[in-house]
């Protein structure tokens, strides 16, 4: 058997000629709409993210590993961080700016020294190459698609890289550029590498950079990318003895500031978009205060029959309440469809508008990423029957004032 007050609540909610008030549609729509962009909006940046995270680990170490100086026994510390459990792969390698020339064209991409072998070991880069192979004789290089772009460069070119040596050397020395083989070309996706780095065998880099021997970093990947910074916790722990100036830095620790960013404006478009909510909510507070007054003569006999003001509260509470998980449920219920068909509707939408909504050059998406948590839906719900049934709370409190005497004067 029904509460008292939830029976009353669904008694008013279904007016005499109609099976349902048109006002307490009106008001659940206003609900369902703003659950569903905050369940949309939420997902694609959380999509976004996912995508970010997904770039980054395509180029990037999982943990990198650097000293205060040149890395000189490198075989030897990579024996050393293999032998760590969670580590998958390690690869050695010299990074620095170096400039690159073709026909009249210069640009200073970062170079980043290989051993090719141990890099198809750790990297995804195989996978995101779009003409050639991944594979470099001595003078070859790999570089990224935007800066072949640029370069006006395709597979089989020649460029002219200069090391950044040329500008110390001596008066009675010359350093020549070096004249590469571009052997391929990728595409991560993401434009700080596509235009920012150029890839070279160790030993050239080395020798740019005037090494005999040594490398600047190790790059380390791990079973687990998200549990990096427990296998750089063991890596500092088992080796700093024996290397006190070892530093070993996770891919989270070099790319906090984009993280940072990300995080920062997803929480401020979920505190933006509740406010959709916050305008539906006044809907209902709206309709139960009409409800109050055309039930004033109702209210005011159960008043006088006994009734608490605390039960005639709860009456409002619940309709807000109800109303509240209707809206909520097919906003949560319209927000996933619209995100199943998201690409369907953007396309149809740049057919409409004759523009392309997301340009792949800009944005390097064919498709929008969405990702939905569990945890973002949840949070969505919860917040949104909280602010419905709280909409009850002005309408709730005027009906339980009500002086019967007052409300039954005329009868």
């Amino acid at each position: 058997m029904l509460p008292f007050s939830l029976f009353m609540a669904l008694k008013y909610m279904k007016p005499k000629r109609t099976w349902l008030s048109v006002i307490s549609i009106i008001s659940v729509i206003g609900v369902m709409l703003g659950v569903a962009v905050l369940v949309i909006v939420l997902s694609v940046m959380s999509g976004f993210d996912d995508m970010w995270r997904d770039k980054i680990l395509g180029f990037d170490a999982h943990v990198t590993v650097t000293r205060s100086e040149i890395i000189d026994d490198e075989e030897r510390l990579v024996e050393a961080v293999n032998a760590i459990p969670g580590v998958a792969g390690v690869a050695p390698y010299v990074q620095g700016l170096v400039f690159v020339q073709h026909g009249g064209i210069v640009h200073t991409p970062v170079m980043r020294g290989i051993d090719i072998e141990r890099e198809k070991q750790v990297s995804q880069l195989p996978r995101h190459m779009v003409a050639g192979q991944f594979e470099m004789g001595e003078d070859d290089v790999i570089i990224g698609r935007e800066l072949a772009r640029r370069l006006n460069v395709t597979v089989g070119d020649k460029l002219l890289v200069y090391s950044p040596q040329s500008f110390i050397a001596g008066k009675d020395e010359i350093r020549l550029p070096a004249e590469m083989n571009v052997a391929g070309i990728f595409e991560i996706g993401m434009w700080e590498y596509d235009v920012g780095f150029i890839l070279m065998p160790l030993a050239a880099a080395q020798e740019f950079y005037g090494l005999n021997s040594g490398v600047h970093a190790l790059r380390v990947m791990t079973t687990d990318p998200f549990q990096a910074h427990i296998v750089a916790g063991r890596i500092i722990a088992r080796l700093h003895g024996e290397y006190p100036d070892l530093r070993a830095q996770t891919w989270m620790d070099l790319n906090r500031q984009l993280f940072d960013a990300l995080r920062v404006e997803k929480n401020m478009m979920f505190f933006l978009l509740i406010f959709i909510v916050l305008v539906a909510a006044f809907g209902i507070t709206n309709t139960l205060i009409i409800v109050v007054v055309q039930k004033t003569k109702e209210i005011g006999l159960l008043k006088a029959l006994g009734f608490p003001s605390g039960s005639i509260m709860r009456i409002f509470f619940w309709q807000g309440w109800i109303q509240g998980f209707f809206g909520t449920a097919l906003g949560i219920a319209l927000g996933l469809v619209t995100l199943h068909y998201r690409n369907g509707l953007m396309h149809g939408m740049a057919t409409v508008c004759r523009m392309e909504l997301f340009p792949k050059e800009l944005y390097h998406l064919s498709e929008i990423p969405s990702r939905t948590a569990p945890g973002d839906i949840a949070m969505i719900a919860i917040l949104s029957l909280i602010i419905c049934t709280l909409a009850g709370l002005l309408p709730a409190w005027r009906a339980a004032r009500l002086n019967p005497a007052e409300a039954l004067r005329y009868e």
